[in-house]
């Protein structure tokens, strides 16, 4: 009976999976990508977080008052701020995602980000906006506003 259930749910998301917009195939790999970064992020792994980020020095990411270039800035800002001594990463959430097309190769996410720092019993979260560009190897973000 197992089996037959297993197999019933696989035909059934095989006939969604051919019923989708090419437009929602691409709003679904985003969700994947911001998913594998939340993902990586709660297991303590800052370079797999770092893969949804354009490996480039022309990378922005904005926060609060400061602006960082580069891809290498970035990964050196998350360090010092949550892996620093004494410091710990929490764990992350991403919620109301909005994700728009810009075109076949550029979309825009609107979201809220929240993040529990367990030790130290802090929370934190905001809005963030995404400006993301599709690649060969996919999509990734090239420009981060948090706030």
């Amino acid at each position: 009976m197992r089996r037959m259930l297993i197999a019933f749910v696989l035909c059934a998301s095989f006939a969604f999976a051919q019923q989708i917009s090419p437009a929602d195939s691409e709003r679904l790999a985003i969700r994947h990508l911001l998913q594998s970064q939340v993902d990586a992020w709660n297991a303590r792994d800052l370079e797999g977080f770092m893969k949804g980020y354009w490996r480039s020095p022309d990378l922005t990411f904005f926060s609060g008052a400061n602006a960082t270039e580069g891809w290498q800035t970035t990964l050196d800002h998350y360090r010092t701020r949550y892996q620093g001594e004494g410091k710990e990463m929490g764990k992350l959430d991403f919620f109301d995602l909005q994700v728009e097309l810009l075109g076949s190769d550029g979309a825009f996410v609107r979201g809220h980000w929240h993040l529990v720092m367990k030790s130290a019993g802090k929370e934190q979260g905001g809005l963030f906006t995404l400006v993301l560009k599709k690649f060969p190897e996919g999509w990734r973000i090239v420009h981060d506003h948090t706030s």
